[in-house]
């Protein structure tokens, strides 16, 4: 049987990912000895490849997955819709599948950061210079030969190009720091002004970034992570 070429199982991912609204986010390749993740068949990987959303581009097919549920897909629809579509992918092709939410937990944004060569914003997001804020990693998928660039890797900070205006936009000043006050931020989500203010419409410090605002997620999508937060 003729094993397919590197840039042939590209192609092929890209075109099983893309009517579900997913993006190859770009290849980290491991050095000989450095930590990588096991494959399936034992030995680690070489590369891995990861997997993600861009602006609200997943947010039309995880919808209709979920009206097909009458679950409306668990208690974790956002990661049950994603493996149930990035699993069958990793089979299709030979590839071991790696999730954010399953142990052993995975470096994501450490690959990210490798693979786009993005760095944290204030926010603690990943900033991506076209994206802005408004993207997320779903899965990665693990090979056993080295795989092709699939993104392109930022050149500068994004947050450098800007005066931060995502610090003084926070109504809980949970940015004040330098580093996210997570507690004060959820803390400010319980009352009232936050409950009609960042929990109804979204993070006033994510809204307020200047990249990336034609990748903006729709207003549903919003609503779904912050309701996702469980407060």
């Amino acid at each position: 049987m003729t094993v397919p070429s590197a840039e042939k199982l590209v192609a092929t991912l890209r075109a099983a990912l893309k009517p579900h609204g997913l993006f190859l986010r770009g290849t980290v390749t491991f050095a000989p000895g450095e930590a990588a993740p096991k494959l399936k068949s034992g030995p680690p990987a070489a590369s891995v490849v990861l997997i993600g959303n861009i602006g609200g581009s997943m947010w039309e097919p995880f919808s209709r997955w979920r009206e097909g549920h009458r679950d409306r897909g668990g208690a974790d629809p956002l990661d049950n819709w994603s493996k149930q579509t990035i699993l069958p992918v990793a089979k299709a092709v030979g590839a071991t599948a790696y999730f954010p939410s399953d142990p052993p937990w995975q470096p994501f944004q450490q690959w990210a950061m490798r693979a786009e060569g993005l760095k944290p914003s204030p926010l603690g997001i990943l900033i991506h210079p076209t994206y802005g804020l408004w993207h997320g990693y779903r899965g990665a998928l693990g090979f056993g030969c080295a795989m092709p660039a699939t993104g392109e890797a930022a050149a500068h900070h994004a947050c450098n190009s800007c005066g931060r205006p995502c610090i003084s936009a926070c109504p809980a000043d949970a940015l004040a720091s330098g580093t996210f006050d997570v507690g004060g931020c959820r803390a400010h989500l319980r009352t009232n002004a936050g409950v009609s203010g960042c929990l109804a419409d979204g993070c006033r410090s994510r809204e307020m970034c200047p990249l990336g605002r034609d990748y903006r997620y729709p207003p549903a999508q919003i609503g779904f992570h912050m309701a996702a937060l469980g407060l």
